[in-house]
C-alpha cells in the first residue's frame, strides 16, 4: 500500500469500485461459461483485453448465448443490476432493506426502458436479466411474497452477490454494517449460500474501501464475517492463492481448491444434480475465486481482472467482483479499457459513482445523527457517557 493509495478519497474509491466492476464484467462476458483451455484455444492465447463475441458475427443466433452480444466491450446484467441498485439508493437516500427492493428495484426492472448493450436496443431491464433475477419480479410483484423471504426457493447462485458492491460502498470502512445490510437486501432475491455470498462480498468491498486496506486485510474481514461453507471455501481458496504471484499458475489450483464447495460441477454448462440447491456446506464459486485472484495479483487491478477473466466459467461475475475490490482499494482502472467499454455499452460509467458518492455522504450524516441520539438516550438512562 503506497501513501497515495492510503489517501485515496471516498469519491475515487467509489468510482474505482464501480467502474472497475463494469470493466471486469465487460471483459469477462465474451468468455463466460468456457474453461481456461477452451479460452486459450479460441483466442490463440490468454485474453488480455477487450475481445469480440465467442461466435463472431453469428452471435445473434449461435447457441447457447443467442441473442446476446457478449463482447466488444459490452457490459452484462452484472452491471445493469448494479446500476439499478444505485438508482434505488438515489431514491431512498438511506440504508436499504428487502422492502426497498420490492418498492423500487422491481418497478425499475419492469417499467423503465434503458439501453441494453447485449441486445443493442432499448428495452426494460427485465427483458435482459436471467431467470434467477426475474425471480424478483415473479415473487415480489406477482406473488406478493414477504420481501424478506422472497429469495427462498430461487436457485442458489451469485445473482444477488454480483450487484452488491454499492452496499459495501455505502458502508465504506464498516464491513459488519455492509454485511448486515446486504443480507437484508439479498433476502428478497437469494437464500442459503447465495445470500451469504452477497453479505460477504459487500463486506469485502467495505473493507477494501478502508484507508490502509490491503488484499490480505480484505480477505481477513471477509473471513471474520463469513459463515458455513462460504467461510471455508474462502479460507481454502485464499490459502492456495497466497502461494502464487501469477494468474497463469493459479488457474488450475484455484479451481481445485473451490471444487469441494462448488455445486455446479466440472461442466459449467451442464450443472450437476445437486447444483444450486440450498446447503450449509457449499458456496458459490465466484466470490472465493475473486478474492483469490485479488491475492494472486497483490491487488493490482489489471492482473486480478485478467486472472478472473481467463479462469472462465462464470468469469464475468468473478471479474466484476475482483474489479470492484481492486478499484475500492484505490488501484487504477486502465483508462483505455474503461473509455472503450463506456462508449461500446453507451453507458456513462462515472455518473452512477458520482450519484452513489453523494448518497453515501448523506447516509453517513444520518448515521452520525442517529448514533449520537442513541448515545444521548443511553447516557440519560444511566449508561456510560461517550467521554468515559
Amino acid at each position: 500500500m503506497t501513501p497515495k493509495e492510503s489517501e485515496t478519497s471516498l469519491e475515487d474509491r467509489i468510482a474505482g469500485a464501480l467502474v472497475g466492476a463494469a470493466v471486469g464484467d465487460a471483459l469477462g462476458g465474451p468468455v463466460e461459461g468456457y474453461s481456461p483451455d477452451q479460452i486459450l484455444e479460441r483466442h490463440g492465447g490468454r485474453v488480455h483485453g477487450i475481445v469480440g463475441p465467442w461466435n463472431g458475427d453469428a452471435w445473434r443466433t449461435a447457441r447457447p448465448l443467442a441473442p446476446y452480444h457478449k463482447g466488444d466491450g459490452h457490459v452484462t446484467d452484472d452491471t445493469l443490476m448494479t446500476h439499478a441498485l444505485i438508482r434505488v439508493y438515489a431514491r431512498v437516500r438511506d440504508h436499504l432493506d428487502a422492502y426497498a427492493i420490492a418498492d423500487h428495484l422491481v418497478p425499475d426492472l419492469m417499467t423503465s426502458p434503458r439501453w441494453i448493450p447485449e441486445l443493442e436496443t432499448e428495452a426494460v431491464p427485465l427483458h435482459r436479466i436471467f431467470l434467477a433475477e426475474k425471480w424478483l419480479v415473479a415473487r415480489l410483484h406477482y406473488g406478493h411474497v414477504d420481501p424478506r423471504e422472497a429469495g427462498v426457493g430461487n436457485i442458489v447462485n451469485c445473482g444477488a452477490a454480483m450487484y452488491m458492491a454499492p452496499v459495501g460502498l455505502v458502508n465504506a470502512a464498516n464491513p459488519a454494517g455492509a454485511y448486515a445490510e446486504a443480507l437484508d437486501v439479498a433476502g428478497s432475491h437469494q437464500s442459503s449460500y447465495g445470500r451469504e455470498a452477497a453479505g460477504v462480498f459487500a463486506a469485502a468491498v467495505a473493507a477494501a474501501a478502508t484507508p490502509g486496506a490491503t488484499p490480505d486485510s480484505v480477505v481477513a474481514a471477509a473471513l471474520r464475517l463469513a459463515r458455513d461453507g462460504t467461510r471455508t471455501a474462502i479460507e481454502q481458496v485464499c490459502e492456495v492463492a497466497s502461494r502464487h504471484t501469477d494468474f497463469e499458475s493459479a488457474l488450475v489450483p484455484l479451481r481445485e481448491a473451490v471444487t469441494p464447495y462448488d455445486t455446479v460441477g466440472p461442466d459449467y454448462r451442464v450443472p450437476s444434480l445437486g447444483a444450486r440447491r440450498p446447503s450449509r456446506l457449499h458456496a458459490i464459486e465466484e466470490l472465493p475465486v475473486a478474492l483469490g485472484m485479488l491475492l494472486v495479483a497483490r491487488g493490482d487491478y489489471r492482473h486480478a481482472v485478467l486472472g478472473s477473466v481467463n479462469y472462465g466459467r462464470d468469469c464475468d461475475s468473478i471479474a466484476t467482483m475482483a474489479g470492484a475490490l481492486a478499484g475500492a482499494l484505490g488501484r487504477e482502472v486502465p483508462e483505455d479499457w474503461s473509455k472503450r467499454i463506456a462508449e461500446a455499452s453507451r453507458l456513462d460509467l462515472w455518473e452512477p459513482a458520482a450519484t452513489l458518492t453523494q448518497v453515501t455522504r448523506e447516509i453517513f450524516e444520518r448515521d452520525v445523527h442517529r448514533r449520537r441520539a442513541h448515545e444521548a438516550a443511553f447516557t440519560r438512562m444511566g449508561g456510560p457517557s461517550c467521554s468515559e
